[in-house]
């Protein structure tokens, strides 16, 4: 089978467990493959397992997330949309963001670079459909970076209380907090 085929399941023992914690015995228990099959998909071992899933996230987050931020419709709309897809990655909130997960213990000095440019690459196209709907190019970046804030840290307190409507509560109030006049 291609290595695209683990892709699920890695991205859920790295969301469970992180970088450090999802182990090679874990990882081969979970793909039902020996150590040596995992190798042979991924030689390069756990760094390009994670490089895998990140690839993904990264064409899913093109597909999705950019795709809806750049589709028809006014802003509002279109933020929207995103935040149905948000609510589609993240399972309503049960999930929590591999992004930060990886930005957390040795991973951190690995993954930080390509981490940094989709936060950033997400920043930008939300402040793109608010500048777009009239806001000041400073205060529609400062929206975009508060809106990655805001869904974060929906992801974390709902993964601390076990309680997935704090994610689901702000991502239904962002869109119109967005677009609020300046």
């Amino acid at each position: 089978m291609p290595k695209q085929t683990y892709i699920p399941c890695l991205l859920r023992l790295f969301r469970q467990y992180g970088y450090d914690g999802a182990t090679l015995s874990k990882i081969s228990e979970a793909t039902l493959l020996g150590k040596a099959s995992l190798y042979h998909h991924f030689p390069g071992g756990k760094d390009e397992m994670v490089e895998t899933v990140l690839d993904y996230i990264q064409q899913w987050l093109v597909q999705n997330i950019l795709s809806a931020l750049q589709s028809e419709g006014d802003a509002l709309t279109r933020l929207r949309r995103m935040c149905e897809c948000l609510n589609e990655l993240y399972e309503g909130g049960e999930q929590p963001c591999l992004f930060a997960i990886l930005l957390l213990g040795s991973a951190r000095d690995v993954f930080h670079d390509q981490v940094k440019a989709l936060f950033r690459t997400w920043i930008d196209a939300i402040a793109d459909v608010l500048i777009g709907a009239g806001i000041n190019q400073k205060l529609a970046r400062h929206r975009g970076e508060n809106a990655v804030i805001m869904i974060q840290g929906a992801l974390i307190l709902s993964q601390g209380l076990d309680d997935p409507s704090v994610f689901q509560r702000v991502i239904q109030r962002l869109p119109e907090d967005l677009c609020r006049p300046g």
